[in-house]
């Protein structure tokens, strides 16, 4: 079994971190709140640090899952900075979701050092990483991903490398623009159905099993037609998501009205304060704004 330092105990690297303990490796967590750790580690029965440097030293593996570019480059790069103590040969693998022009600068800063990095952003929510189902979308060297790959296994249903280093950055942004539209759709039918005056629940358990069903649908739309949005993403996280979809499209010349559209009727849902809330909560906004 592995050394492996995880970085990052928000609410999927929490779970995360101790799917690695059950499958019998060594961890030692940091988190930028250290009471966290500390209380992670205690039920854990691992060790916390104070620093990713010190959470890092001698590790063979370091897993990251944290907010944002900044965030991650203060990890990596940053005072008492990870990439400070990695031994050379360690490999980095990186589950927050990020631009991959971050991805690709750490990889070559990576590299430099005689390290390895792994872009690995994640899909399946917070119920996902409690029950170790996540999907894995991976870039970098493939002796780096074929390395990490019986690691991630700990926590991951579906873990797969799609290119070099930005490819699994580039197929979460896929991912994310895919949700975007299935959610703003599903919302549009549930409010129809409900100005139809038709019973969403009743109209669902009949039309789910044909084309116009979707994980979305299955797992969102009871407390959709509830108007209760405390089960998933977070829509300050999903519009940090879309910008950078939208800044990536910019650049390679993709079209997303759709995108740009849903990211304004997000910034709707985070002016009626649900900044908190799960993504599904754009049928509220439907409810209210029409």
């Amino acid at each position: 079994m592995a050394k492996i330092a995880f970085l990052g105990l928000g609410v999927m690297g929490y779970p995360m971190a101790a799917h690695l303990v059950s499958a019998g490796h060594e961890v030692c967590v940091y988190n930028r709140t250290t009471a966290k750790a500390e209380k992670w580690a205690t039920q854990n029965s691992q060790r916390f640090a104070a620093t990713p440097a010190e959470a890092v030293s001698g590790a063979e593996f370091v897993m990251a899952c944290v907010g944002n570019d900044d965030d991650l480059r203060a990890i990596c790069i940053g005072d008492n900075g990870a990439f400070s103590r990695m031994n050379k040969g360690a490999i980095f693998v990186d589950h927050t979701t990020v631009s991959a022009q971050v991805t690709r600068e750490l990889y070559e800063k990576a590299k430099s050092q005689g390290l390895s990095f792994v872009d690995a952003p994640i899909s399946g929510g917070q119920a996902g990483a409690e029950n170790g189902v996540l999907s894995v979308m991976c870039g970098g060297d493939q002796s780096a991903f074929a390395a990490a790959e019986p690691v991630i296994a700990a926590y991951s249903k579906n873990c797969k490398r799609l290119g070099e280093s930005g490819a699994g950055q580039l197929t979460k942004m896929v991912n994310q623009i895919c949700i975007a539209g299935l959610v703003q759709g599903l919302s549009e039918a549930l409010h129809f159905a409900e100005k139809a005056g038709l019973d969403g629940k009743a109209v669902v358990d009949v039309i789910s099993g044909g084309a116009a069903g979707s994980w979305q649908m299955m797992n969102r739309y009871e407390s959709m037609v509830d108007d209760e949005f405390e089960f998933g993403f977070a829509v300050d996280w999903m519009r940090k998501d879309l910008g950078i979809c939208l800044k990536t499209a910019d650049e390679n010349g993709a079209s997303l009205p759709v995108t740009a559209i849903v990211d304004q009727f997000y910034k709707d849902v985070q002016k009626m304060g649900g900044g908190r809330w799960d993504t599904s909560s754009l049928i509220h906004r439907l409810r209210v704004m029409g």
